[in-house]
Formats: structure tokens, C-alpha cells, sequence
């Protein structure tokens, strides 16, 4: 077995580490600077990548799932420089323990979860001098090659190199690119992720418009994905899989075990004379309006932890012991059992993307949608083995649940609003048709003159007896790319957006809902909130950033020049307007009043759709087909003898709603 060196760094360099300033949350150090001694690790690393379950499917290109040889003992060939840190806290030290003790991986892997007061292992690396990080070329070592930069190829021969003449990059995409550069985060030499926003105008009040948030990052990680960068995405992923929340508690101001921050932030601490070290320092929610815990944290990390893989060939950064562990927590933190009868997630409003009030409190179609699809993602990369088995089978058991609870009871349209308008109510009947006893006095005015004869949409969130029967256009867009719609309802879904056009997109893609709550409405549902004011920010306005799960639907869907015809409008205003956060008004014809300037995932979300309509063969690596394994489990249908399996025709039929 290959000796694992700790490289040490010149004392003029800062020391790095990770600070949880959280007080019931477990310090990570991460110090460089020490001298130790070589050691070697027990246990071995490749039994958990011989283990990776089968659930990968074939796929064309360097995209398809395979198996990556590792050479001599798994940590790569012996030239490597490999960086190992293996930290067991059992209190709130800062400090790391620098030598192995006598318990084995199968100890820190324990069945079924993670063992207490234990962080994973991190094991990184290194293919350049250790004195020369976060140059603009990315190197990430795949099977023996280097792979990242600029025209590298990713994967294999048929990655992301030019196999044609490159097309020339317009001026606005040239300006996207550095002003996306700029954004870039560093931590102890490495990029980390990009800020949210980096607006001139903005330096003396940035509030956290200057942190690196995991949700506005994903459009920015697949954007250095599509490029060939590597590097960044992965960074990324090992640091704030190291901020996530390790520690039990019962203090309703703590984060749960497995929850991943809404945010971090680099910060400069010092230490003594001439000394000062970096730390990243994570927002649980605890600092973020109405001080709500982000839940779609871990759903958008397990996405790109994906889609990094996908895009790289790089599974085995999906195969390591903390990230399997980290994996595992998010999966055991959402898959918790509770007093909640839906399979639905159950979350309260601000939870994601929409941070403030807005009344989507309860089973919000954004968090099912991004629910179903971090199931899905980690179907394919959890490791297969006895402490993951019944994992397995209660995501195949939710997944099948999920999918049959949105396509029923979600899913709107001319023939649906018409039935709910003719409901019966109060059925107690195992058998009943209105079943969540939904009044159809609830069916909005403007709902019966604004659904177009061939369409529909999701609604935003069903409770009992309460149908929000806004368009939420990301939970929409992503149960297209996710497939948690029925293939007709994904195509009726894009048919109501070309069929709303001038409501839906207006002057500027896209609008985050639709229509804007006004008068003693707006009142009651956001309490008079001066920021979400009618046809502004997240109550109705319009937000750039959607246009690449716009761009990515459309691919999915065969709808091209819906996509097309979205981004050429964006690419007119955004530089001239200079890449706003969001837009106002009922046409998004103004920017948005308290919108930030030069907003990083507007930036990344144009370069990403510019990028996967060049090459829309890529898109496929990030969406999902139907999956009719998934139906023939369905666990959802009701009798009057109680619950009971699908037939395997009646799952099926499904896909025909």
C-alpha cells in the first residue's frame, strides 16, 4: 500500500479551516501547517466502490456510468500527492487529530447511518505543485488522465472538447464570462464557488449578497461543468460537505443532523503578530430573514454531486467514505418519519428559493420536484451493501409514492378544473373523489379564463382543503427535467407556457409565480411585506436565472425554439441592464426596485442556456426519462380494504394521464 503524505505549507501562506460558528455544531480543522508524520490508512476505500450499486444506467458518450480503475491500493498511482485528513471530534475542538486510531473504515461506516461525533474522511488530490492553486485552468484526475481547463476533454474522447469549429462568443457572453470569473470565491489558494452577487454600488451594505449560497451556485457549477472546469465544482462540494450539520440536537435553534447551509462565507481571522488564518463560516438559517432552515440545501447538493460525475466521469468523488456518509445523512434527515400522511416533504415557507413569506408553507410544488429528483440521483449513486439496503428501498418506496401523489393531485388542467368545480365535499369514504376535501368555491376567477384549452401546470402546493392554484414556474420546470410529471403532462406543461407567453415571460424570463397576490391578499399572505409588494421579486416577479431549467425542459421536450426564443430576449436586456437579480412589473418591462447588479446566477444561468443550446446532446446527461421500473412499484393506490400494490397495468397506465 501507497504511503499518504500530509503536505505542509510555507508559514507565510494563511492556515485554512472550516468554522462552524454555530454553538452546537462540530469544528473542522483543516491546518496545514503542521509537520506530520507519514502514516497509512486501515480499512480500504475500494470495497465501497466494488459495492456501487447497479442502478446507473448505460448512457452514450463519456456520460455513461462505468466503473473507474484505481490503480495500486484505490488512491491512484503511487506519484499521486494525496492528501489525507482523517478528523474524529468526540467535543468542540478546534483542533485535528493528526495520527489514525485503531478503528477501521467498517467502524466509521457503520450500517444503516453514521456513527456519533464522527466526520468523514477527506481525501483530496493533488495533480500541480502544492504552491500553485485555482490557476484558470482546472486539472481533476479521472482514471490515470487529466481531465478540466479549457478544451481538455472530460470523461473520454467524446467529452466536452470542440469536435467542430468553435462558435465565436457574442459580446455578451464574453462580458458573462468575466464578470462570472470575478464572482469566483478562493479559499486557502482553491476556488470554492462564486458570491451571489458582486455589484459595485453595493460595498457598503452587501448583507449576504457576498457569501457563496449551494442554490445560486448550481447554475455557476454547471456552467464551469459544460466548460471543461472541474475543479471549482469539486471544491465545492468536499467544503460544504464539511460544513453540513453533524450534531444531534433538541434546541429548536440548532440545524438538524444532515442538514447542508444555505450559505458560507470566507472570512479572514487573525491569529497573532503577522499570522491569520481563512475559515468558511456557514449560515444554517440562523441569519437569514424569519431565521428558517434551507431545505433545499441538500436537495440542490445531491443534484450537482450528480451532475458533476456526469459531466466529468469523475464517479469516483461519488464513491468516497464522506461523501456516501454525507449522502446518507441528507437521505435520513428527509426520509424521517413524522406525523405527516402525505409522502410529500412537509416544509415551512422560506424554506427555498421563495425565502420569505409567501404562503407556501406545508407540500410546495418546488420542494417535492427538487425532493423527487435528489431520490432519483441518489438511487444512482448510493453504494450498495448491507447498511444500505433499506435506504434503498424506502427512496424506490417514496419515489413511487411521490410520483403517483404530484401527477394525481397536482396536476391541473381544462378537464381537472371542471371536475374539482363539480366536487362533493365532505367524503369520508375510503373511496371518496374529493379527497382532500377541496371546496370548489377555491377555484380562482382568474383561473377559469386564464388556462388555455391545451395545457397545464402543477399547482404550487396542496393541503387539506386548500389548493394554491398559483403557477410556481421552478417546480414546474423541474418536474419536466425530473420527470416527476407524466410525459403528457411535461408537454402540456411547456404548451401553457408558449400558450402564456406574454404572462410567463413578458419582457424578461422568467416569472418565479404567477399571477402576483395584491390588495388585503398580499396582506394577509405576506404581512404587508414591502419587498414582496405586487409583481415584485418573489411575488410575481421575473428572475433570469430560471432560463436554464427553461432552456434544459425545452431540450428535454423537443421545444428548442421555445428555449431559443427566451434566451435572445435575455441576451438583449441583461448587459445593457447590467445582469439585475430579478425584474418588476406584470411584463418584467422594469428592473427589479431593490434588485442587486451583476447577480452571479443571472450570469451563470444565460452562459449555462447558451451553452446547453451549442450543445444540446449535453442536456441529456442532466435530465431524467421516464422511469417504468419506478411505476411497477407503486405503493400508492387505495381500496377499501386499506393499501395496497398497483398492478403492473394500472401503474403503467399513469404515464397516459
Amino acid at each position: 500500500m501507497s504511503t499518504i503524505r500530509i503536505l505542509t505549507k510555507s508559514t507565510m501562506k494563511p492556515t485554512c479551516r472550516i468554522f462552524l460558528s454555530h454553538r452546537n455544531s462540530l469544528f473542522f480543522n483543516t491546518n496545514y501547517q503542521s509537520n506530520i508524520d507519514p502514516f497509512r490508512v486501515l480499512g480500504s476505500l475500494h470495497g465501497i466502490h466494488n459495492t456501487h450499486q447497479a442502478f446507473r444506467l448505460p448512457g452514450s458518450g463519456f456520460g455513461q456510468s462505468k466503473a473507474i480503475a484505481r490503480p495500486n491500493d484505490g488512491f491512484g498511482s503511487t506519484s499521486s500527492r494525496v492528501v489525507l485528513v482523517l478528523s474524529q471530534v468526540a467535543s468542540y475542538s478546534t483542533s485535528v487529530e493528526t495520527r489514525v486510531n485503531d478503528k477501521s473504515f467498517e467502524r466509521i461506516y457503520v450500517q444503516g447511518g453514521v456513527g456519533v461525533n464522527v466526520k468523514p474522511l477527506v481525501v483530496e488530490r493533488i495533480d500541480k505543485d502544492e504552491n500553485i492553486v485555482g490557476e484558470e485552468e482546472s486539472r481533476i484526475e479521472v482514471n490515470g488522465d487529466c481531465v478540466g481547463g479549457g478544451d481538455a476533454n472530460v470523461g473520454n474522447s467524446e467529452g466536452l472538447s470542440e469536435s467542430k469549429v468553435a462558435r465565436e462568443e457574442s459580446e455578451a457572453e464574453k462580458e458573462a464570462w468575466r464578470l462570472l470569473r470575478e464572482a469566483v470565491v478562493m479559499y486557502c489558494g482553491s476556488p470554492v464557488g462564486t458570491v451571489a452577487a458582486n455589484d459595485t454600488g453595493d460595498k457598503l451594505q452587501p448583507l449576504n449578497y457576498d457569501q457563496v449560497f449551494i442554490r445560486d451556485f448550481v447554475p455557476s457549477a454547471l456552467t464551469f461543468l459544460l466548460k471543461g472546469e472541474g475543479e471549482i465544482v469539486r471544491n465545492f462540494l468536499l467544503h460544504t460537505l464539511q460544513l453540513q450539520s453533524w450534531e444531534k440536537t433538541v434546541d429548536c435553534y440548532s440545524p438538524g443532523q444532515g442538514l447542508m447551509p444555505a450559505s458560507f462565507k470566507v472570512r479572514t481571522v487573525p491569529l497573532d503578530e503577522n499570522k491569520y488564518e481563512e475559515v468558511l463560516d456557514p449560515d444554517f438559517g440562523e441569519s437569514a430573514i424569519g431565521r428558517v432552515a434551507p431545505v433545499d440545501s441538500g436537495l440542490w447538493w445531491i443534484i450537482l454531486l450528480r451532475a458533476y460525475g456526469k459531466l466529468t466521469g469523475d464517479y469516483a468523488l461519488q464513491d468516497r467514505v464522506d461523501v456516501q456518509t454525507g449522502l446518507k445523512m441528507i437521505l435520513n434527515l428527509c426520509l424521517t418519519d413524522g406525523f405527516d400522511m402525505f409522502p410529500s416533504l412537509l416544509v415551512t415557507d422560506g424554506s427555498c428559493m421563495i425565502d420569505r413569506r409567501m404562503g407556501i408553507h406545508g407540500h410546495p410544488l418546488e420542494i417535492q420536484a427538487l425532493f423527487y429528483s435528489a431520490l432519483r440521483c441518489s438511487r444512482e449513486m448510493l453504494a450498495v451493501n448491507d447498511g444500505s439496503n433499506n435506504l434503498v428501498r424506502a427512496i424506490n418506496n417514496r419515489l413511487s409514492a411521490l410520483s403517483f401523489h404530484i401527477r394525481e393531485y397536482y396536476w391541473v388542467d381544462m378537464k381537472k378544473i371542471n371536475e374539482i368545480y363539480r366536487y362533493k365535499t365532505e367524503e369520508y369514504s375510503m373511496d371518496a373523489t374529493n379527497k382532500f376535501n377541496i371546496y370548489p368555491e377555491q377555484i380562482p376567477s382568474w383561473l377559469m379564463d386564464w388556462i388555455p384549452e391545451k395545457g397545464g401546470y402543477m399547482i404550487g402546493n396542496l393541503q387539506p382543503a386548500h389548493m394554491d392554484f398559483r403557477f410556481f414556474t421552478l417546480g414546474n420546470l423541474w418536474s419536466v427535467v425530473s420527470s416527476l410529471g407524466t410525459p403528457k403532462q411535461n408537454a402540456a406543461i411547456l404548451n401553457l407556457i408558449e400558450a402564456k407567453w406574454d404572462d410567463i415571460v413578458g419582457h424578461m424570463p422568467l416569472k418565479i409565480c404567477y399571477p402576483a397576490v395584491e390588495n388585503e391578499e398580499w396582506r394577509i399572505i405576506t404581512g404587508s411585506d414591502p419587498k414582496n409588494t405586487p409583481w415584485s421579486y418573489h411575488n410575481g416577479g421575473s428572475w433570469p436565472t430560471l432560463l436554464w431549467q427553461f432552456t434544459l425542459a425545452c431540450i428535454k421536450m423537443g421545444r428548442l425554439e421555445l428555449a431559443q426564443k427566451a434566451v435572445a430576449l435575455a441576451e438583449k436586456r441583461l448587459p445593457l441592464d447590467r445582469w439585475p437579480e430579478y425584474y418588476d412589473t406584470r411584463t418584467g418591462k422594469f428592473i427589479g426596485k431593490q434588485a442587486r447588479l451583476f447577480q452571479t446566477w443571472t450570469i451563470a444561468g444565460f452562459l449555462a442556456s447558451k451553452m446547453l443550446l451549442e450543445k444540446p446532446e449535453m442536456a441529456s446527461l442532466l435530465f431524467w426519462e421516464e422511469d417504468y421500473e419506478l411505476l411497477e412499484i407503486c405503493v400508492c393506490a387505495l381500496s377499501k380494504s386499506g393499501r395496497k400494490k398497483c398492478s403492473r397495468f394500472a401503474a403503467k397506465s399513469q404515464i397516459l394521464v
